[in-house]
């Protein structure tokens, strides 16, 4: 393709690429991406973004439409920006945008799907033209309502719903937007401080991306990154034979247990999954939106046949997921979504298992999410509010065992023990691999973890919350493997439902064991 090589001396911006410009543009986009990223962690307040990775920062174009994200950034959060910044954009037509504005808001359905995510965005101008839109995900501390668990029945008890709104106009802040949060979250520094931290992160990344601008149009780099990246998929998808191909995933329920069925339709170059079947929408707080079982969906997909392209919105045209309104995957307000990730990290699991029998060499087994241990309380005069994660096994494969104390879909971090120690009043006494929990097989599941703690002796009470998976439904292996060891849940030796909140008093002592993996094959 020929360029335009006269763009620096007309004046005009590049619009036409060859492979090995485009490569460097493209570089260039994610290098941008990845220092507002490292500015986000240096500058944010929580140890859920510093240390359990649990953020996203992507630019789009000025329609909204994925171009980069960071390195770091969580699976979920890349399928789920885009359509936030559009749902910004049906709100706030482009001619209404001004340089100084910053929208903000964590609405399940239009943001990452649970109000304990909070979104920013940012647009980005050049030459008084609105060209792309910075945006930044990530999960504060606390959005006020009752700790985070499987146990809230409607999404009002989960805390503060921001709606689509402005956080600053034209550089003005919200002041009573400000007022809200701060007045309705239990550690408002931390809070406030993560969303300032986005706010400058995107402001990081409109700076550097005026350099490249100056000289490239981005619409016109979108474009062409955005169609090479679709042809690709399209081909992995052609690649595969015509047909409908199914799966069942099991999970833990409350009465009865939790039942996903995935029909995934080949047609050409296009991918159809319909979950048709699904259980229906719970009264607790492991419903999944659709952007969310979109966003999964899309990422098993992606990983499975074209782990190598950009991620960009270019990837995922080629593929529309559906769920009967109503369903656990596609629940009507006001449902309660607190928990979303215990089920919609199965969604990757669904579309591999439906895909086993046609990609045997590149599937993996079942792998459990990972779980997270949620506390608040008041210790020495000081407010606390904290959120620990914890990893688990995942699947094995037809070439290697499955790894152990990993995050997957997710890639969120094991929160170290030191910060869970200086944030909160307990003692960690011991975290360490489950050995043997993995599935036996051929290739072995990964192994999950052992984790055990006590609050202080000199503690007031605290309230607790385990958001924890597979601790009844077993992870399952493939092409004959056995099945992962379920997770438990012990306080003061005694096995407990994590579905409620529990309040912890001095000296008692928590075990969590995360589910093992999935093995792949018969033993030997």
């Amino acid at each position: 393709m020929e360029k335009n090589s006269a763009s620096s001396r007309s004046g005009t911006r590049q619009t036409q690429f060859d492979a090995v410009e485009l490569e460097i543009l493209w570089k260039r986009l994610i290098s941008v991406v990845d220092e507002a990223a490292a500015a986000f962690v240096r500058t944010c307040f929580s140890t859920l973004v510093r240390d359990g990775n649990d953020f996203a920062i992507v630019l789009t174009d000025a329609q909204g439409r994925s171009l980069a994200q960071s390195a770091m950034s969580l699976p979920g959060f890349i399928g789920c920006l885009p359509a936030t910044v559009r749902h910004f954009l049906a709100k706030y037509p482009p001619e209404t945008i001004k340089p100084g504005d910053v929208f903000i808001t964590n609405d399940p359905w239009k943001g990452s799907g649970h109000v304990h995510d909070v979104t920013t965005v940012t647009p980005i101008f050049l030459e008084g033209k609105l060209v792309a839109f910075g945006a930044v995900v990530s999960h504060l501390p606390d959005i006020g309502g009752k700790l985070r668990s499987n146990s809230s029945r409607e999404i009002y008890e989960e805390g503060l719903q921001i709606p689509l709104m402005k956080l600053l106009d034209d550089g003005k802040p919200n002041e009573v937007l400000i007022d809200m949060i701060t007045q309705n979250i239990r550690v408002p520094e931390q809070g406030m401080g993560d969303i300032w931290a986005q706010v400058a992160a995107c402001r990081m990344m409109a700076d550097r991306l005026r350099a490249p601008l100056e000289k490239v149009d981005l619409a016109a780099l979108g474009a062409e990154v955005r169609r090479r990246s679709e042809q690709a998929m399209r081909e992995a998808i052609r690649a595969l034979p015509d047909g409908v191909y199914t799966s069942t995933v099991q999970h833990d329920g409350f009465e009865e247990p939790i039942i996903i069925r995935c029909k995934l339709t080949v047609d050409g170059d296009r991918i159809d999954i319909d979950y048709t079947g699904t259980s229906p929408q719970l009264p607790r707080a492991l419903n999944v939106v659709p952007i969310y079982t979109f966003a999964y969906t899309v990422y098993g997909l992606k990983a499975l046949l074209c782990p190598d392209i950009p991620n960009n919105e270019g990837s995922f045209l080629p593929i529309t997921t559906s769920a009967p309104p109503g369903s656990l995957l596609n629940p009507t307000y006001p449902a309660a979504s607190g928990g979303r990730s215990a089920i919609g990290h199965l969604l990757p699991g669904a579309v591999f298992k439906a895909l086993a029998n046609v990609l045997p060499e590149k599937v993996w087994a079942s792998g459990s999410p990972n779980s997270s241990m949620t506390m608040s309380g008041e210790y020495r005069g000081k407010r606390y509010a904290v959120v620990n994660f914890l990893n688990a096994g995942q699947g094995a494969t037809a070439h290697r065992p499955g790894f152990s104390a990993l995050s997957f879909p997710a890639n969120l971090g094991n929160t170290p023990v030191e910060i869970m120690e200086s944030l909160a009043p307990i003692r960690v006494l011991r975290r360490e691999i489950r050995r043997g929990s993995g599935g036996k097989g051929r290739q072995p599941g990964g192994c999950g973890i052992s984790f055990e703690f006590e609050l202080l002796p000199d503690a007031p009470d605290a309230t607790a919350s385990f958001l924890m998976t597979q601790l009844k439904s077993p992870t399952e292996g493939l092409a004959g493997g056995g099945s992962g060891q379920p997770g438990r849940l012990l306080i003061n030796g005694n096995a407990v439902d994590p579905t409620e909140p529990r309040v912890l008093r001095a000296g008692d002592r928590v075990l969590m064991e995360t589910a093992g993996g999935g093995a792949y094959g018969a033993p030997e």
